[in-house]
């Protein structure tokens, strides 16, 4: 069986602030040939990150370069590697990493500057050649729709409760994890799963049985309750606070984080999503006397942890129940812009 030459590949051509229009489907685009350290990969899934719909809206605060093939994650079957690939084989199912030159800690500049589907091309394609660098071997116990969702979210997750070594997470700890985006759901998950106390909150009541059967130990409505950081707080032993407060709301909900936290405690700001006219001051850290750390997804080596965790814990992601075809790309990128997802959106591709 002859190998591909040329592939399918959705492109972001253009900027569109008000629609998903600037995207376009191309057919037969080239693929470069196999060089010695590279893979030719079968993309069987994609998933989808609120960075996936920000760059085409113009949205995205970091480096992009148009046009580009959008996305990030995905799970894909190696047809082929070069002479010298020893990483993976013709075969193995493979995840790509979010930063392709992101190898181990600490993050450097051309690392930060080598995002797939905003930097370089990424993942919503048939075929792809990825140097295999930046491969992973998915888990053996997840389906190909299932490890499409690894790449982005649970490693940011697995960075955000690992990732520092001073303060790794541990049986006993306290973790507060902020909505039911992708990050947290899995970070609710890895918490429970090492023996941790999970807080989730949520502007759903809908929502609130969901986290439980992830694993969270309580859930807060936080449009019910606006002083959740005391709230949550109140609930850990002795009201001392969190070990481990994953920060998605941003600067409009970091006071409240800053309430919750203990002293010598970690806030791992996580993401873009909202702005506030009144930001934290630097004091107020000290005045909390807490770690505060920002972070973008994470290493390969991390995701290889994360992957042995999974596999042995047997974890499963939270994938939407609505699975997309790869023609109904702009359906998936609308579906999700208007927050009708539940878990991670998922584009799959071909048979």
């Amino acid at each position: 069986m002859s190998l591909p030459t040329t592939t399918r590949a959705w492109s972001i051509r253009e900027i569109r602030s008000d629609s998903f229009d600037g995207i376009v489907l191309q057919g037969n685009v080239p693929l470069p040939k196999l060089g010695e350290r590279d893979v030719l990969v079968k993309i069987e899934a994609v998933s989808l990150n609120y960075r996936d719909l920000a760059i085409p809206r113009g949205l995205y605060p970091f480096v992009i370069n148009l046009p580009v093939i959008p996305g990030s994650d995905c799970a894909g079957i190696v047809l082929a590697t070069g002479s010298k690939v020893t990483r993976v084989s013709k075969g193995d199912r493979v995840c790509t990493l979010f930063n392709e030159h992101h190898l181990a800690n600490p993050i450097t500049p051309e690392a930060a500057a080598s995002g797939l589907g905003g930097a370089v091309d990424g993942t919503l394609r048939d075929y792809a050649v990825f140097g295999d660098h930046c491969l992973v071997k998915a888990p053996s116990s997840l389906s190909a729709i299932e490890a499409s969702t690894l790449t982005c979210a649970p490693l940011t997750a697995w960075n955000a409760l690992y990732g520092l070594a001073s303060n790794v997470l541990k049986a006993g700890d306290w973790v507060l994890a902020q909505g039911t985006g992708g990050v947290s759901l899995a970070a609710v998950q890895f918490a429970a799963a090492a023996g941790a106390t999970v807080v989730a909150t949520t502007s759903s009541d809908d929502k609130a049985d969901e986290l439980k059967k992830l694993g969270a130990s309580h859930v807060i409505n936080y449009n019910e309750t606006p002083n959740w950081g005391e709230v949550a707080r109140s609930l850990t032993p002795g009201g001392v606070g969190f070990d481990h407060i994953l920060e998605i709301g941003g600067a409009a909900s970091i006071a409240q984080s800053l309430k919750a936290i203990r002293m010598e405690g970690v806030i791992t700001i996580i993401g873009f999503l909202t702005s506030s006219e009144k930001e934290p001051a630097v004091m107020d850290i000290l005045n909390h006397v807490c770690i505060v750390r920002g972070i973008f997804v994470g290493s390969r080596q991390q995701f290889e942890e994360m992957n042995r965790a999974i596999n042995s814990t047997k974890i499963r992601p939270v994938v939407d129940r609505n699975i997309f075809s790869f023609e109904d790309l702009k359906k998936a990128y609308q579906y999700q812009w208007e927050r009708k997802h539940f878990g991670k959106v998922v584009i799959k591709i071909g048979n």
